[in-house]
């Protein structure tokens, strides 16, 4: 295996495990000799705080590759010039807004300034001044000036997670980059390093809180066995800022405790919840608390004893009494009416509840109504809650995304729901807003990125898909950046500085989403990917343990047209939004083409804003979005000689994959809808070679039937 020691200068091969911590020499010599001018010595006086050890340790490790040379640490500055200070300063003025919870996130926050020749990190805490150092190291790797240097930031959100899908035997529901860095077989004994490299990554962009495990949760995680490895892994996160957090089995007190019911509402069941409670925090002091997947998907819950979701979360918020932790828990149900429209289930119900939770409490709401499709429109819930905070989860992995093959940046799809508009309060109701809790003025804040990482030597399988983690941190900090700024910066620091190669990439990167979209689920088809394992086409599926909930039953191809009325005659989840989002997705004019087949049946002869009948429509996106993959080809040849050879061959090898799994989706959609629309590929589009069955053929082999 070909290892990159950090911050070397000559380096055999790039295999992607330093991430956007690559500290690799400066190639801009007079820059280099600016920087070796302002930082020849990093101070701190509080060499004991591990927190402050770390961002010694991240600086020193940072600047002695950058400038290639030697940054010594002292105690303190002692008159000297030319240095970085470290310093927590509980009085240091932090911007943070005026919201509820604004005194909470200036704590988190940093600023960077000039004084007395040195340059000063500031923090109120010592993890602000962590997140100052990896900032400085930031705007150092992307080349910014020095000169007059006054920045100052603190978190929009206040609890930025990480929710891994980690299973106990080492595998990862929807993880496509290997398995779980994990190694519970070791714990507590041994503690891998990558564990600290993990610790570091997240920090590096304002992460500050692990879920270790899956949602469909073991109960073994909570016995004692267990709690002793979870504490060894906060052991290694705690100097970063980060806390751990578990996700819960509702049954475990049957499992564990030998009761013989979960009933919320019953005192045995209550007192060993708060018994074990308080086990967790007496080994692991700062535990951050519990994720609760509950009724959905076959998983047990309150719903099994006629108890509601409130009465089920209350319950865990009561366990935690006076402890420092929240329950989080997850709004993804629908097993309410298995012949209903999946889209309004978790709407229907947790919208009766809204004002019911415990203050502890966060009900977790994925970005959209269905589950993490390409594009979705955004959840109903957001701005139908004001009683409740809601955190927003989004996946970062790319279940219904091409998994490790495919190239998709994630950033457009991720602000795409934070800047929605839910008019809850009139114009500028945004998602982000309701999520930051500005807009309802609440006491706690919360986002969830279900995580994209693994056993693989670089993490994340596809190399590019570094840059989704790296953009969920980023965003989940300061929501208001741009997906282009993120990917421009990711890539300076990741991939290359060269300025032609990173415009490149950052095009390539920014259009990737659409790029997918439109080989995959154009104008709001969705969920056609394949059965289970949500990877291909199969919009023929007929039926699956759940008849109405098909590929067949959300796409609604018939001889008139294609789409899924959700309108008043038809569902009517749009009925769900506000008035305003009503009358604009209700009518087929004026609803965004994105969202079209999410809201309307629309004839196949229909004709759409662009000019085209939906069925040319149609057609003109299945075939231009799988050309836009030679596209990306060809850009990424273009930036090959500013690129590492082993890393600009790993993504060259995975978009010849991508170019021939687009056209599968192309063949298989195409083929399929126009056994509805009867009616030819409109030109200048050459029909596909191959027949359906032959695509239905194999996608048996890609699904494993």
């Amino acid at each position: 295996m070909l290892l990159l020691a950090v911050g070397t200068r000559h380096a055999v091969a790039d295999d992607g495990y330093r991430l956007w911590l690559k500290y690799d020499l400066l190639p801009d010599a007079a820059q280099r000799k600016a920087y070796q001018r302002s930082l020849r010595f990093i101070a701190t006086e509080e060499r004991t705080n591990p927190t402050l050890q770390a961002a010694t340790a991240e600086l020193q490790r940072g600047l002695n590759g950058l400038l290639g040379q030697s940054v010594p640490v002292v105690g303190r500055s002692s008159g000297k010039k030319g240095g970085i200070v470290l310093r927590v300063d509980p009085n240091v003025r932090i911007d943070a807004g005026s919201g509820a919870t604004a005194a909470a996130l200036a704590k988190e926050g940093y600023r960077i300034t000039t004084e007395k020749g040195n340059l000063v990190v500031t923090g109120q805490r010592d993890a602000g001044v962590l997140y100052g150092a990896f900032a400085l190291l930031r705007h150092l790797q992307t080349g910014q000036p020095l000169a007059g240097i006054s920045l100052s930031s603190a978190p929009k959100i206040q609890y930025r997670f990480l929710n891994h899908w980690d299973n106990q035997n080492g595998t990862i529901e929807r993880g496509y980059a290997g398995a779980s860095i994990w190694q519970w077989y070791e714990l507590p004994e041994r503690l891998d390093p990558r564990y600290t490299d993990y610790a570091r990554a997240n920090a590096s962009i304002g992460i500050n809180g692990v879920v270790l495990n899956n949602v469909n949760a073991s109960p073994r995680y909570l016995t004692t066995e267990y709690l002793g490895k979870i504490a060894a892994l906060a052991s290694v996160m705690r100097p970063y800022g980060i806390r751990v957090y578990l996700s819960v089995f509702w049954a475990a007190p049957k499992v564990l405790g030998g009761l013989p019911t979960a009933d919320p509402l019953d005192p045995r069941v209550q007192q060993w919840w708060k018994a074990k409670t308080d086990e967790i925090y007496r080994t692991i002091p700062d535990f951050g608390g519990f994720l609760v997947k509950a009724n959905s998907e076959g998983q047990p819950g309150p719903q099994d004893y006629n108890r509601t979701h409130a009465d089920g979360a209350n319950m865990l918020a009561a366990a935690l009494g006076n402890h420092d932790g929240l329950v989080m828990w997850r709004a993804f149900v629908y097993k309410a009416d298995v012949n209903n429209d999946r889209f309004r289930a978790s709407y229907d119900e947790f919208k009766p509840f809204d004002g019911q939770f415990a203050d502890k409490v966060l009900v977790q709401v994925k970005n959209g109504p269905l589950d993490f499709q390409a594009r979705e429109p955004f959840h109903p819930l957001f701005g139908k809650m004001p009683q409740t905070p809601l955190v927003l989860e989004v996946q970062i992995t790319q279940e219904y995304l091409g998994f490790a093959t495919h190239l998709v940046y994630l950033a457009p799809l991720f602000k795409e729901c934070l800047d929605s508009d839910t008019y809850a309060k009139g114009p500028g109701s945004t998602v982000a807003k309701i999520v930051d809790g500005s807009l309802d003025h609440h006491a706690i804040s919360a986002i969830a990125g279900v995580a994209n990482i693994g056993s693989d030597r670089n993490w994340t399988g596809h190399p590019i898909a570094q840059a989704n983690w790296y953009a969920f941190g980023r965003l989940a900090w300061d929501y208001e950046l741009t997906s282009e700024a993120i990917a421009q910066e990711w890539t300076r620091m990741t991939l290359t500085a060269e300025p032609k190669a990173v415009a490149t990439i950052t095009d390539m990167m920014v259009k990737s989403r659409d790029i997918y979209v439109r080989y995959t689920t154009p104008l709001g088809l969705h969920h056609i990917m394949g059965h289970g394992v949500h990877f291909g086409p199969e919009p023929w599926l007929p039926s699956t343990p759940r008849n109405r909930w098909t590929a067949a039953f959300y796409h609604s191809a018939d001889a008139q047209g294609l789409g899924f009325d959700r309108t008043a005659s038809g569902s009517n989840a749009l009925g769900q939004y506000a008035p305003q989002i009503q009358q604009q997705w209700g009518n087929r004019q004026t609803c965004p083409l994105d969202y079209l087949m999410w809201f309307q049946h629309v004839g196949w002869s229909q004709p759409l804003r662009t000019g085209k009948t939906l069925w040319n429509e149609l057609c003109y996106r299945y075939y231009t979005g799988a050309d836009s993959v030679l596209w990306l080809q060809q850009q990424w040849q273009q930036v090959q000689p500013a690129l590492d050879p082993t890393l600009f061959a790993n993504v060259q090898a995975r978009l010849q994959t991508q170019h021939k799994e687009a056209l599968w989706w192309r063949d298989a959609c195409v083929l399929y809808f126009q056994t509805f629309a009867r009616q030819p590929i409109p030109a200048p589009f050459t029909p596909p070679t191959r027949t359906l069955d032959q695509v239905k053929e194999l996608a048996e082999v890609y699904q494993l039937k």
